[in-house]
């Protein structure tokens, strides 16, 4: 049997993710705060990288300490919040070509479009420097901030007035209010001078241009701030109060005669050909320019195409950042360990000669599963080529079958946990194995509660994997609502907390305070923490809209188990996305009796508010249940649902007794019966279309 052995485990946590926060953490003091980095820019971008990859990849292991939560840098005593009414939203990578002409089709097919309409896209360089939107009030510049999380970022407009190429007032006629957003960044020569200046002077020398202005533009002396050479390009809008601009190209055309200066090369692409041709051109320019630039940025140049393909998630469907290759080497494959997820699944993890990849020690990577060290031929004692994925996540990527000896060990999956000993199961049309020990599995139930309190689900501060996993270890923390009840348990323990190495009455005070903070939350919240397979974050806030109050879902729930054909049932399969595979796993977790109990102590220990809908104005469809069937001939079904939940609607996936309408398009079967046998109002496309005010 494989020693076990998981990568985010206590011993590894100290190894590499808790390391990994602590070390960012100590840099982004030095050069945001103190202004005296350490390192170099390709050192510190990419652990930043690898520290978020990480963390989107396995959202349990997020720390609420980590530098990912601060955008940048911690608030620095001084600088006023500022909140963005229009999200600072980030973009989707593309690492490969394909994922370029990935995201051609994608727009096409949720836009209806043929294949010889034409899909033009503004490309840009993607600068390496610090967001910052810019906010004018009749042509005036009023307030400057950072992003910050994306919906609150720090107030730096004392610091901003004095970047020259920052226009105080705006030429031309601009509309009333205008949001202006950018990167500030240090030309190279310039920085390069800068840092010969310190030399002379006997000061530090600064670690990289990227370095130098996030730290120059967060200096609480805005003095500071005026003495370094700074610069900001202008590239996109926040909230503005009237449409001044045609298209994306015309945007960049618009703020150059306000007086902002853009990014060049840019240039205008018609098809995903000369997209590519346009990436590998500037990837030879890259040395010559006079700033940093890390990939580049495609957007959809028609504007109202970007207004019907919308936003997903945190980034919009109508832009993507094109990153440039990652850096790879080549190291010795040590043994292959396995790690166990929260939710049981058995994951095989390379275990390297550590090597330096992109200023980055790698000593570990993915593989993913049994088929995929198949399909690479990799084993033990084998010589690896190992990338970091988008500059990002350690993987294997070959095998350098030239240098392979005789005695390299095959591997395979084991049968049995290797934590609890439970059977592996491998279920029916999936590639991983799946541990069967559910909470008696040491490793899934430490991986729970780590997700449990992390940032997208309750985000206790103070609760990170390393302090989960030693409270677990001791007994002071087993279920979710031992988390809760920690104060009174260690107020009556001898040893108490504020003892251990590294606490004492603040850090102590300041842990009870943050989980007290938290015995309210929000029903999708509260249910995306409960770590139920397949419910992710859209998931459970399609389950708390569909059932509203923590109550009713537990009841509706139960009802289904007990009539598995019957109206609660029905309901939770007519709720848009999830099929009967999604179904079965929040089922099986309510048939469980330990998860019933985890549930009703939560109950007695929290204020669980019911689920709210966002604020969609006052629209004909807000609140109302809509099913979708048949080809629509105006919009895609996709763009017919987004636009519909922009608009208050819940989409639901099949007709049931609460469905408020049907839309019925050509060709429309069995949801279209069901609509007219339950009575519920049938919609042509165009009596849709008519209902929301599209003309």
């Amino acid at each position: 049997m494989p020693k076990s052995k998981s990568l985010f485990d206590v011993a590894d946590a100290k190894k590499r993710y808790a390391d990994l926060v602590k070390e960012i953490s100590q840099h982004d003091v030095l050069y945001h705060q103190k202004d005296k980095p350490k390192i170099s820019d390709a050192d510190y971008d990419a652990l930043r990288r690898e520290l978020e990859a990480l963390e989107a990849e396995h959202p349990e292991f997020v720390r609420a300490d980590s530098p990912s939560q601060k955008v940048g840098a911690a608030v620095a005593s001084g600088f006023k919040k500022a909140t963005h009414n229009v999200p600072m939203l980030s973009l989707s990578n593309a690492f490969a070509d394909e994922d370029v002409t990935d995201f051609f089709d994608r727009v096409r097919r949720f836009l209806n479009l043929g294949e010889a309409e034409e899909v033009a896209v503004v490309a840009e360089p993607k600068i390496d420097g610090l967001s910052c939107s810019l906010r004018y009030e009749d042509g005036r510049l009023v307030r400057a901030a950072t992003r910050g999380d994306g919906a609150t970022g720090e107030d730096i407009t004392a610091n901003v007035l004095t970047i020259a190429d920052v226009p105080q007032i705006l030429k031309g006629r601009p509309p009333a209010v205008l949001e202006v957003r950018g990167e500030v960044y240090m030309r190279r020569d310039e920085f390069r001078a800068m840092n010969e200046r310190q030399e002379a002077a006997g000061k530090p020398a600064f670690a990289n241009p990227r370095n130098a202005a996030a730290g120059s533009v967060r200096q609480l002396d805005s003095a500071v701030t005026a003495e370094r050479p700074l610069h900001f390009f202008g590239y996109a809008l926040g909230e503005f109060s009237e449409n001044f601009a045609e298209s994306q190209s015309d945007i960049r055309k618009k703020l150059k005669s306000f007086g902002f200066i853009a990014a060049e090369p840019s240039t205008v692409c018609k098809s995903a050909e000369e997209v590519l041709a346009y990436y590998r051109a500037i990837g030879v320019q890259r040395p010559d320019l006079d700033y940093d630039i890390d990939g580049v940025v495609y957007k959809i140049d028609r504007l109202d195409w970007q207004e019907r393909l919308g936003f997903v998630s945190r980034a919009p469907r109508w832009a993507i950042a094109h990153k440039f290759p990652a850096q790879q080497a080549v190291t010795i494959l040590n043994d292959i360990l396995v790690q166990v997820g929260r939710t049981g699944t058995l994951t095989p993890v390379a275990e390297l000669e550590p090597i330096t990849v992109g200023g980055v020690v790698v000593s570990r990577a993915t593989l993913h599963n049994q088929d995929e060290i198949e399909r690479k031929d990799v084993r033990v004692g084998d010589h690896v080529v190992i990338q970091r994925a988008g500059d990002v996540i350690p993987q294997i990527v070959s095998v350098v079958m030239e240098k392979r000896k005789p005695g390299a060990r095959k591997f395979n999956m084991p049968e049995t946990c290797p934590v609890c000993g439970s059977h592996a199961v491998r279920e029916e049309g999936e590639v991983a194995l799946r541990c069967t020990g559910g909470l008696i599995c040491g490793a899934q139930a430490v991986e729970r509660l780590k997700h449990f309190v992390s940032r997208n689900a309750f985000d206790i501060e103070g609760l990170g994997d390393k302090i989960i996993t030693e409270f677990w270890n001791e007994g002071l923390i087993k279920t979710p609502g031992d988390i809760f009840r920690l104060e009174e348990k260690d107020r009556q323990s001898i040893a108490q907390l504020k003892n251990r190495e590294g606490w004492g009455d603040l850090s102590v005070a300041n842990l009870y305070k943050s989980i007290e903070s938290r015995r309210v939350i929000g029903l999708e919240r509260f249910i995306y923490a409960l770590g139920i397979r397949q419910v992710g974050e859209a998931t459970a806030k399609k389950l708390a809209a569909n059932y509203g109050t923590f109550e009713n879902w537990m009841a509706m729930m139960q009802t289904a188990l007990q009539e598995p054909e019957g109206e609660a049932y029905t309901d939770l399969l007519s709720i848009e996305d999830i099929g009967p595979s999604v179904a079965g796993d929040v089922l099986a977790f309510f048939e469980e009796k330990h998860n019933l109990d985890v549930l009703q102590d939560l109950g007695r220990e929290l204020t669980i508010n019911p689920y709210v809908l966002p604020k969609a104005g006052n629209t004909p469809v807000a609140g109302k249940t809509v099913v979708f069937t048949g080809t629509l001939a105006q919009m895609t079904r996709g763009e017919a649902k987004a636009r519909a939940e922009t608009l208050g609607a819940k989409v639901a996936g099949s007709v049931s007794k609460k469905t408020d309408y049907v839309v019925a398009g050509e060709d429309a079967g069995s949801k279209l019966k069901d609509a007219r046998a339950l009575g519920v109002t049938v919609l042509s496309e165009q009596e849709w279309l008519d209902l929301i005010g599209v003309a």
